[in-house]
């Protein structure tokens, strides 16, 4: 599945990703790449939780099991081959939260990432070093090292505390996002700034790509940090985007709950219009303030292509379901291709 060696290949590829689907299309493309070109991934933080004292990354730590063989392909996040013993004795003391399980495996990971950061190291080195086991073939980078956590903005069941905003984490597992969202909130996003590469991993990219990840929560989030939105809509680089909708409907997890909180469609071609597009409406040469060069949508949606191309979005059709490592490849192939064939 290696693309051949020419002129046009690029050299180097940023992808922003948050977790399983951001990481299994990664996969794809590594194995659909020249091992010459570079990739560099910007993961989201905001899903970051502090449990049992330990600091809890699921999202880079999903892109660096997966990327580096050990993570259970199962269920998608944590470790393979994996027990709860740790999670269990917990239990029997009654500590809380009891909705969040740890792994015995994962907690090694999280008890090396909060000693360094204890010891002073930002989260970027941190993560570098937690690499240097798992050699994920990316640099891997933090969207920040500062402290900025998702909180939804939700009515709380009665007879529980009353509450206006809780962790991300807490209404995704717990609640299983079945409490309607009055909005999502990246806390502390105004004070931090983007981990040391980020923005330099954008800027000097060839290709940069959205992957399937949660428009609102995964990628939204990373778009929060002051600065990354601005280096997306400068880049000279082609950004373009994979659709995390098929069929309107989102291809895992709970996307839909997340756009309806801010007032989003539940479609390949609402996420697009939502993404914005960086020719739309300008004059030749110059950029609009939208994201998006080009869009994949998947098959089922095929009708929706004028749509997104309406909006300046270059747009193509073909199927998007990462059912394994072949089908992730020649979905980031064909990513790849749209980005060529926008680029200058």
């Amino acid at each position: 599945m290696s693309m051949p060696s020419d002129p046009t290949a690029p050299r180097r590829i940023t992808v922003l990703a948050g977790g399983i689907g951001g990481a299994r299309f990664i996969r794809g493309l590594l194995a659909a790449i020249s091992p010459a070109t570079e990739v560099t991934v910007i993961g989201n933080t905001g899903d970051d939780i502090w449990l049992h004292g330990l600091r809890v990354c699921p999202d880079l730590d999903t892109v660096m099991y997966t990327l580096g063989g050990g993570i259970s392909e199962e269920r998608g996040w944590g470790r393979e081959d994996e027990t709860f013993t740790v999670k269990d004795e917990l239990a029997a003391y009654g500590a809380e939260p009891t909705w969040f399980g740890l792994g015995d495996r994962d907690v090694a990971t999280h008890l090396v990432r909060t000693r360094m950061l204890n010891a002073g190291y930002p989260l970027s080195s941190v993560t570098e070093a937690l690499c240097d086991r798992w050699k994920p073939g990316v640099r891997l980078l933090p969207m920040t090292d500062d402290r900025a956590e998702t909180h939804v903005v939700v009515d709380i069941p009665a007879g529980e505390s009353p509450r206006s905003a809780i962790h991300f984490q807490e209404w995704w597992i717990r609640y299983r996002a079945g409490l309607p969202a009055r909005s999502i909130v990246l806390v502390g996003a105004e004070e931090c700034v983007p981990a040391p590469g980020v923005l330099d991993a954008i800027g000097e990219a060839d290709i940069v790509i959205l992957p399937p990840s949660n428009p609102v929560v995964s990628i939204g989030t990373i778009l929060q940090v002051p600065g990354i939105r601005e280096a997306l809509v400068q880049t000279s680089a082609p950004v373009v985007g994979v659709s995390p909708i098929v069929g309107g409907r989102p291809v895992r997890g709970m996307a839909d709950a997340c756009l309806t909180a801010i007032g989003v469609e539940t479609s390949a071609s609402a996420v697009a219009r939502h993404y914005g597009s960086r020719r739309a409406l300008i004059p030749a040469g110059a950029r609009g303030t939208g994201l998006l060069d080009g869009w994949l949508i998947d098959s089922t949606d095929a009708t929706s292509v004028g749509e997104v191309e309406s909006l300046g979005i270059s747009c193509v059709a073909r199927p998007l379901l990462m059912t394994d490592l072949e089908s992730s490849g020649d979905i980031a192939r064909a990513a790849i291709d749209l980005a060529l064939r926008i680029a200058p």
